[in-house]
């Protein structure tokens, strides 16, 4: 239960700390259940708070260039390691990870942020963007085209999902204020704890430029309502709220410019050359099961359909359940337990209701309800053990290849040969990413190339790059994040290549000696 005392957890808002006026929603302890803060941002002056953004922080932003921009990143990358133990604890509590999956999120955030400190330091004194070289207009030189990118004035609006309350903010804001455009976070209200702290660190330590970065917890009921043609939004949630966002007059009157990151059925594919002794396939196998217990499988990117050869699949069934046996799951504040719980109650329901109609298609491979939970009561606590399914012929399915479960579980299906491996793959729709375990640089290319178009990033796992290659699921800040179709559709990170989300492109038609003018105030755009 909610106790009388349990604080309320302010909003950064409008350049100055507001609580909102109703009861608010308890967060709660992952494992115990217990009553930990509440967030509220009942009666709130939203229209102030996005006109203090634009108008101030937005301002103060554009007045510095890109360098400086990206020395103001590094000062908050030294505010958020100085308080790092800080960060840990909210994230064992609240979201219910290990220190070792809270490093995901927290370190991987502040990396992303050093990240971006660094690349925009190389951009110097500059206040706007060359795109490509100048084009001639005609037989005269004298009259030209340039591109340029220049900071939109508006505000971003990141409406974030639950798993990556860290990363999920930096991510995002570090390409956009290294960009020149204040940031304004509404991060999912299950996890919304740690986002806050965050946030109430860096604005208390005055590394940020006034309404540079703001924090709402609670609804999102009418943030959208906020914005003008000239802002942005950036989603990570659920396929049926990017339908919401998308049908908003804001996007669909006043062309708001939108980023959406959405449901993707993510798949491993193992080379059908494969055999049960090949490197390959054991490096399939522990990425497999790395990605199913990672943040108990709470990751967009995590491996959700796993293919391989026909006559590999009792062998990978086994391989793989003989390492999910060895996953202890509980409390992650007891030192030997090595997977934590769900975010809450709420997602602990939908995962069980998930392997519920996954199971309508396919076996039960590895049965995680059979596992027992080290110092966490079942019924209190909100973890679910890792969950194998598999189906010998998945072509016939149809829910395996809709229906993500966003929790540590992961299907096993079998395929004949490369075509029907490819078409199994894109039954997806769209995914952020596929990963492709092989010994054959060849087999590697082809797929890659097949691949490709439905995928944001293709993530190739061989014995040559085993000690070095960075996982299947980790997203870095200088590859792309993102996918087509009902991955969202949307792209994110990927270097440099992020600040043309929050730059607006235009062409410049004038003279040489004007041009020349325009081009010592700017630098031009490498990725």
């Amino acid at each position: 239960m909610t106790t009388p005392d349990t604080p309320l957890l302010p909003n950064y808002f409008a350049g100055r700390w507001q609580t909102g006026h109703g009861h608010g929603t308890t967060l709660r302890d992952a494992v115990t259940g217990e009553s930990l803060v509440r967030v509220d941002n009942t009666g709130l002056n939203l229209h102030e708070g996005f006109v203090f953004a634009r108008e101030h922080g937005g301002a103060a932003l554009r007045a510095l260039s890109y360098g400086q921009r990206a020395a103001m990143l590094g000062e908050v990358v030294k505010v958020l390691q100085a308080n790092r133990d800080a960060y840990y604890d909210i994230a064992t509590r609240n979201s219910g990870t290990t220190t070792k999956d809270s490093a995901v999120d927290i370190d991987g955030g502040i990396f992303t942020l050093g990240y971006y400190a660094k690349q925009g330091e190389a951009l110097g004194d500059a206040k706007c963007l060359l795109d490509g070289e100048r084009i001639r207009m005609g037989k005269d030189p004298v009259f030209q085209t340039q591109h340029v990118l220049n900071p939109t004035r508006g505000v971003a609006l990141f409406i974030n999902a639950f798993n990556f309350p860290s990363w999920g903010l930096w991510e995002k804001a570090a390409p956009a204020l290294l960009s020149g455009v204040p940031v304004i976070v509404k991060p999912a209200t299950a996890t919304a704890w740690l986002t806050q702290r965050m946030v109430e660190d860096v604005v208390k330590a005055g590394v940020l430029p006034e309404g540079a970065l703001s924090v709402i917890c609670g609804s999102s009921a009418h943030l959208m309502d906020q914005l003008q043609p000239f802002d942005v939004v950036s989603f990570t949630g659920s396929a049926e709220t990017a339908r919401i966002i998308r049908s908003h007059p804001a996007v669909a009157q006043r062309s708001v410019r939108c980023n959406i990151e959405a449901d993707s059925l993510n798949s491993a594919l193992l080379d059908p050359s494969a055999t049960v002794d090949s490197e390959a396939f054991k490096l399939m196998v522990s990425e497999v099961v790395r990605e199913m217990t990672v943040k108990s499988g709470q990751k967009c990117t995590a491996i959700r359909r796993i293919f391989v050869p026909l006559e590999l699949f009792d062998d990978a069934a086994e391989a793989i359940s003989a390492k999910l046996v060895k996953v202890t799951v509980g409390n992650p504040r007891n030192e030997g337990v090595r997977m934590g719980a769900l975010v809450s109650q709420e997602q602990k329901r939908s995962v069980l209701h998930g392997i519920e109609a996954l199971c309508h298609e396919a076996l039960v491979l590895f049965d995680g309800s059979e596992v027992p939970l080290v110092d966490a009561d079942p019924e209190a606590s909100a973890c679910v053990a890792p969950t194998l399914l598999g189906h010998r012929d998945p072509g016939q399915a149809k829910v395996l290849h809709e229906v993500e479960v966003f929790g540590p579980v992961a299907t096993l299906m079998a395929y004949e040969d490369e075509d029907e491996a490819w078409d199994l793959v894109r039954r997806g729709e769209g995914s952020l990413v596929a990963s492709i375990y092989s010994e054959d640089p060849a087999f590697i290319a082809r797929a890659a190339a097949e691949l490709a178009d439905s995928h944001g990033r293709v993530h190739a796992i061989s014995p040559d790059v085993a000690a070095s290659q960075t996982g299947h699921g980790n997203v870095m800040p200088m590859s792309l994040h993102g996918g087509p179709g009902r991955a969202g559709g949307g792209e994110e990170l990927g270097g440099l290549r992020a600040l043309g989300f929050y730059h607006r492109r235009t062409a410049v038609q004038a003279s040489s000696a004007a041009l020349d003018a325009l081009a010592a105030t700017a630098t031009t755009l490498k990725y």
